[in-house]
């Protein structure tokens, strides 16, 4: 491997803004980076792949490409003359007290709460009405806040407790078992679980699911046989009884194991990509009993949400884009005498249960609508939400008479309420204190046509007042895959962005979920360019409205979504100023060979399946889809280094790519935190200077030297 040089190549970034002057340039040395003379053969198609060297996470010639990548960026990052304020005002707006909503356990309600800055969440209880105490804190865990609390998990009675523990940003777990009475540790720690909950059986043992430990990196090496295991409280894991996945039928990528409430039966559910799984069940009250097939195809995604007796209750797609509820008698539970209990509609349903009622919540254009009905069916009362935005919880066990759900949207911070499930009605239980007055903001939800007519909505928010003339920072965000449904929710960070004068724009695109099965389809596979060219009417429509302009236009999107900020960037590159993608899936003809990224084909299908597949991931891969002598928009590249989920050779190899073929004055960099992974976890200190690292890199790109906003750092001195 050839040792790593400073570049030849200086590219000068000069600000050209409201400002008369021009800043002093930044200089940019892009570190060299070296080529291998590795080929791929795709249908007789051979196709380069030079940076494969950096797939290796364990060598040190990777390790010293990161190193003196980040040494680049930074220095660059440093040079901005208002990311320390940037970082200071994140900071103060980040420091308020946050809750999550109250669940009860046993004699106990426990809640998650941040005093404000804290790494991470610690979970409090209380019994009754005396003062909190702290059950656990993961800010004890490690002393740079980067091993996170990643699950926990109570058995019926509130006695017991497991809970699950994450590495440095890893998918792979670590659990603990606790007498949740006294807190203390009861046996030696379970490892390498990944992809897994916990679920208690009775107070003997619990069900959870992991993979073989790879060979070669166990970051970036391939895992596609799940397995479920049962351990018993009292013997070592070696001796975990295999239930389900150790033989080549009931190879799964993903499969998870759930214990009803009653303790009545166990569940499991197996799938070989996101989309679609079967379903078992086992009666655990019957010794002899055998795992039954409830459903034998992965054509529909199906899960058992309660059971009443040998009654269940199951949540379906099947034959239902949109979801419904169906009822089955667990002795005889094939689809085919599945009896319909709430049925499908226009829109898209997401129950759950608490106080002996269901719940549905229904997007409706992707804000919340809930209403509550009984076991039987019947429609109780729809719950008038306090506003227009996302309402989440709505659960609990089916005694408890009084139940906690959360209500936010893009401008109002997250809030929690009290439900009283016999009559309706609610009380505000906890409301936030924080440093931004959501009056002063407003949201407005469009349509806008996308290339083939297809309308697509996007929620719009900005400061009260901005002006549409074509200047505004804009940040347009987006998904668009795996059937996730991008709902209103507040955030600090695009808080901080709007304060200063920015746009934030959120569109749902076709891949997502907000439209069920047939939206999320319609962005699959062949279908995915349908995704790109939604997001680019996004942009062209805020463009056409004046609510920006090229010149100050930013797109940002993370994982799926980073694929789709690459793939936009590298087909329109004169439509944006700025791209920000995150932890991007970027090389579409390798993605399934990394960890468990095989079970995305559903979504994006490989390029070994049929030479049209692979000439079509080969036409929008970002990393195919660079090519010298273009411009391409200012790009802030950010993965982190223990990523297993989207391996950061994806974004080291997109970075390299652009280095070596940009032309013209916009810097393309990447930012790699270390002893980071996917997002989940991450240290509230390092989610702050990432925001402010962003937001710097956006908005001195778009001709500022200075915030658009300073009066908001009044009170900062340096």
């Amino acid at each position: 491997m050839k040792k790593l040089l400073p570049g030849l190549l200086a590219i000068i970034i000069i600000s050209s803004c409201k400002n008369e002057f021009k800043p002093e340039p930044i200089i940019v040395n892009y570190p060299v980076t070296a080529k291998v003379d590795t080929v791929n053969t795709y249908f007789e198609t051979e196709v380069k792949d030079p940076y494969r060297w950096l797939e290796d996470d364990r060598s040190p010639e990777t390790e010293a490409w990161v190193k003196e990548q980040n040494k680049t960026t930074f220095g660059y990052l440093e040079k901005i003359p208002f990311r320390k304020d940037l970082k200071h005002r994140l900071e103060k707006l980040w420091n308020y007290e946050k809750l999550g909503s109250p669940r009860k356990r046993g004699n106990y309600t426990y809640f998650y709460k941040n005093d404000g800055l804290q790494n991470q969440y610690v979970v409090y209880r209380a019994k009754g009405d005396e003062k909190p105490e702290v059950f656990l804190d993961p800010n004890s865990f490690s002393d740079d806040g980067t091993t996170s609390l990643a699950g926990l998990t109570f058995t019926k009675d509130g006695s017991l407790a497991a809970y699950l523990i994450s590495e440095g940003g890893s998918d792979w777990r670590k659990a603990i078992i606790l007498n949740a009475e006294t807190k203390e540790i009861m046996e030696d720690t379970l490892i390498d679980i990944k992809f897994s909950g916990i679920s208690w059986k009775g107070n003997e043992g619990f069900y959870y699911s992991s993979y073989d430990k790879p060979k070669g990196s166990e970051l970036s090496a391939k895992t596609d046989q799940h397995k479920v295991y049962y351990h018993k409280l009292g013997t070592p894991q070696k001796k975990d009884e295999l239930i389900f996945g150790g033989t080549p039928i009931e190879k799964h990528r993903y499969i998870g194991a759930n214990v009803t409430e009653d303790n009545k039966y166990l569940v499991i559910s197996a799938s070989v990509s996101t989309s679609g799984n079967k379903l078992f069940i086992r009666d655990l009250e019957d010794p002899n009993s055998l795992l039954f097939p409830i459903v034998e195809d992965t054509d529909s995604d199906n899960y058992v949400i309660d059971n009443v007796g040998s009654k269940l209750y199951i949540v379906t797609d099947r034959n239902a884009p949109n979801k419904k509820i169906v009822t089955v008698d667990a002795k005889n539970p094939k689809p085919e005498h599945w009896v319909d209990i709430i049925p499908e509609t226009e829109n898209v349903l997401s129950p759950n249960t608490g106080g002996g009622y269901i719940f549905t919540e229904y997007m409706v254009d992707a804000i919340s609508k809930v209403f509550q009905y009984d076991y039987d069916g019947k429609l109780i009362r729809e719950v008038k939400l306090p506003g227009i935005g996302s309402a989440s919880g709505f659960g609990g066990e089916k005694e408890d008479l009084d139940f906690y759900f959360s209500f936010t949207n893009y401008n109002t911070p997250g809030s929690i309420y009290k439900y009283d499930p016999e009559n309706g009605e609610y009380e505000l239980y906890w409301k936030p204190e924080i440093d931004f007055n959501p009056e002063n903001y407003t949201s407005e939800q469009l349509f806008y046509n996308s290339k083939d007519g297809t309308k697509i909505p996007m929620i719009i928010t900005y400061k009260k007042g901005v002006k549409l003339n074509g200047k505004n920072p804009t940040i347009l965000y987006a998904y668009g895959g795996f059937n996730v449904s991008l709902t209103p929710s507040f955030s600090i960070a695009n808080a901080v962005w709007m304060e200063q004068g920015g746009i934030y724009a959120v569109p749902n695109l076709r891949g997502g979920g907000e439209y069920g099965k047939k939206w999320h389809d319609a962005g699959i596979k062949t279908k995915k360019q349908n995704v790109f060219d939604d997001f680019i009417a996004a942009a062209e429509y805020l463009i056409a409205n004046k609510y920006t302009s090229k010149e100050y236009l930013a797109i940002r999107g993370g994982s799926n979504g980073g694929l789709l900020v690459g793939a936009t960037m590298t087909q329109r590159p004169d439509l944006m100023q700025v791209a920000l993608p995150a932890v991007g899936v970027m090389d579409m003809l390798r993605y399934h060979t990394f960890t468990a990224g095989a079970g995305w084909a559903y979504d994006y299908g490989t390029a070994e399946d049929t030479i049209e597949m692979f000439e079509y991931l080969k036409g929008y891969s970002p990393v195919h889809n660079v090519k010298a002598g273009t411009s391409y928009p200012a790009t802030l590249v950010t993965t982190g280094d223990h990523d297993d989920r989207v391996v950061p050779a994806h974004s080291f190899k997109f970075a390299a790519e652009l280095q070596e073929k940009q032309k013209g004055t916009n810097p393309t960099l990447i930012r790699i935190e270390t002893n980071a992974g996917h997002g989940a976890g991450t240290p509230v200190s390092k989610t702050i200077e990432q925001y402010a690292d962003i937001f710097g890199f956006t908005l001195f790109n778009m001709g500022h030297t200075e915030l658009p906003n300073k009066s908001v750092l009044k009170d900062f001195k340096e």
